[in-house]
């Protein structure tokens, strides 16, 4: 290689070297001030969550055990207020909200409502509630088409047990009891066309339930031409 060739490349190094030198002195402020940025606020979440959001966590489970267990005994008022020693599950709901326990706890304050009789506060709670436990989000939206069914909102019911009969078809018996409850208060509603679909969805998909071998009946009734048997 000869001497005049090395010293092109050589000048041509140089020139790199140089060019990204003053490149990085140009970025240089503003790749620091991201990374610091970046370890601020990665920082930041680990603490928030380490020393706020676990302890808190932790202490609105701890609150809502005592109101399980009242509520799987059906002690409802307590299940609801606590007894005085424990907390219920309206405490955990107003003083630790953004946590899974609060989340869990509108669940139990929901259905607490609904079984007495308590039919606006069942909705209130019961709307606020949601999980990806997909058998746990069946029977809330179950029990908030009741809710809404004793309130004489039947549009919002039906479009509740719906909801109910297609987040967890895996529950068939469940899922076909809902699905038939729309059907149902559809068809005394008016709706009659609504009513056949969601029966025939019922023989389609839960054929082996209980509703599902029931919904021959309904399907004919809602099929034969009423003149045939009108009363004149």
């Amino acid at each position: 290689m000869s001497d005049k060739h090395e010293h092109e490349l050589s000048s041509e190094h140089h020139e790199s070297l140089a060019h990204l030198q003053s490149t990085w002195q140009r970025i240089q402020k503003p790749v620091m001030i991201a990374v610091a940025a970046i370890v601020i606020i990665g920082g930041g979440w680990y603490v928030y969550q380490q020393y706020i959001v676990k302890p808190k966590e932790e202490k609105a489970s701890e609150a809502l055990f005592k109101a399980q267990d009242y509520f799987a005994k059906d002690s409802l008022n307590l299940a609801l207020n606590g007894d005085g020693q424990y907390k219920g599950a309206l405490y955990v709901i107003n003083n630790f909200s953004g946590t899974k326990a609060a989340n869990l706890a509108h669940y139990y304050a929901g259905v607490s409502y609904l079984r007495l009789g308590d039919f606006n506060n069942a909705v209130k709670y019961l709307k606020d509630f949601s999980t990806d436990a997909k058998q746990i989000q069946l029977m809330a939206y179950g029990c908030l088409g009741d809710a809404y069914a004793e309130l004489n909102k039947k549009d919002e019911a039906i479009e509740s047990y719906k909801k109910a009969a297609s987040t967890f078809e895996t529950d068939e018996s469940n899922s076909a009891e809902y699905l038939f409850r729309a059907a149902l208060l559809s068809e005394t509603t008016g709706k009659t066309k609504e009513a056949l679909e969601l029966y025939k969805e019922l023989k389609d998909k839960f054929p082996r339930t209980d509703k599902g071998f029931q919904a021959d009946k309904y399907i004919y009734r809602l099929s034969i031409d009423k003149n045939d048997f009108s009363v004149k």
